[in-house]
């Protein structure tokens, strides 16, 4: 932590010292769509990391989970609410967490906590169509990758990891990467079936 003084007011604010980016494109064969696409460290060891203060959202709009795929943090609560003009059911037979949110009209929101690290597949029992996953993370090193397949990391602190890149229908991949202090690596990925 370091502190600052702003008008009179000090504030204490992080300092991650020798930390680095990574980024880097994924591609993908026959240039499929890529969207979807999540890169994230796989474990930073000796860290413990608080979820975040403000619940992640899973929506459900126009018969669809919103968005398809949601990364969030182990221990976080995500807020379930129903956003449609219809009503909707949540569901999950996924062993990282086996959930039923029973089926519930529009306007209403359900909660649901993720302790333990992993996927978790989401269904709607009422619309056979609705699918999307919520990776349940170790640290807050992740992100999305961008329509074009671009994505970058930041402020990962120094040392080795793994990175790997996750898509609902493609084959995970993963790099050994090492963070040098203020510095940035590089990882492209190319996705097959």
């Amino acid at each position: 932590m370091y502190a600052v003084i702003l008008g009179g007011i000090i504030l204490c604010l992080p300092c991650i010292v020798n930390a680095g980016n990574i980024k880097g494109t994924v591609k993908v064969l026959g240039g499929k769509n890529i969207e979807y696409t999540l890169m994230y460290i796989e474990k930073v060891e000796e860290r413990s990391f608080p979820p975040p203060a403000k619940n992640p959202v899973m929506d459900q709009i126009r018969m669809t989970f919103v968005p398809h795929v949601l990364p969030v943090l182990a221990g976080s609560t995500v807020d379930f609410p129903n956003s449609d003009s219809t009503r909707h059911n949540v569901f999950s037979p996924s062993k990282t967490k086996k959930f039923n949110l029973g089926t519930y009209p529009a306007g209403i929101t359900k909660r649901v906590t993720f302790e333990k690290t992993g996927v978790v597949s989401l269904l709607c029992n009422v619309h056979a169509e609705m699918s999307a996953f919520i990776l349940v993370l170790q640290n807050p090193y992740f992100t999305m990758a961008d329509k074009k397949g671009t994505y970058r990391i930041a402020d990962v602190p120094t040392g080795e990891y793994t990175l790997v890149v996750w898509h609902p229908k493609f084959k995970s991949k993963n790099s050994k990467i090492n963070i040098q202090q203020e510095g940035s690596v590089t990882v492209d990925f190319f996705l097959d079936e």
